[in-house]
């Protein structure tokens, strides 16, 4: 494989040759050494499937494309400074951005996205999992804090 066109990040030319390709992340990329026709560094690429996007509908009505990176972010937060692993974090993004591919619905509500991230995170760190419903379910005092701690205390 000559010549494809995948810019170099060392000299940015735009020609490379592909060095080997090996499925990633259970098949759902493929992973590609390349080696620039230029410099002949070589790098990395990630080819992912091109998917149908997802509609995220938000509180306010307003709509935006699903951003797995916003979701990542969230959990980045809520986990930060507990003992989640950044492997659980993306397996938690994978998880939801998969069950949100599988189903037939091409818009979902923030809402539902917001129950699916609380789902994952009530298994990984409780902490955590209080931590993104403070947020999520925007608490308005302590009472509604306690509410949702009593909740989770009375599912165990």
């Amino acid at each position: 494989m000559w010549g494809v066109s995948m810019k170099c990040p060392y000299c940015g030319y735009e020609e490379s040759k592909v060095i080997d390709s090996r499925p990633a992340d259970e098949g759902e990329r493929i992973r590609r050494r390349r080696e620039c026709l230029s410099c002949q560094k070589r790098f990395t690429t990630h080819e992912v499937i091109e998917t149908v996007p997802i509609i995220v509908v938000k509180r306010d009505k307003s709509r935006e494309v699903f951003d797995r990176n916003k979701l990542r972010a969230g959990f980045l937060h809520a986990c930060e400074k507990r003992p989640v692993s950044i492997d659980q974090i993306e397996k938690m993004v994978d998880t939801i951005e998969s069950s949100l591919q599988a189903s037939l619905d091409r818009e979902v509500t923030s809402t539902r996205i917001g129950e699916l991230a609380m789902d994952q995170l009530k298994n990984i760190d409780e902490v955590a999992y209080v931590r993104f419903a403070s947020v999520y379910r925007q608490f308005k005092d302590i009472n509604t804090f306690m509410e949702e701690l009593n909740k989770l205390l009375n599912e165990k």
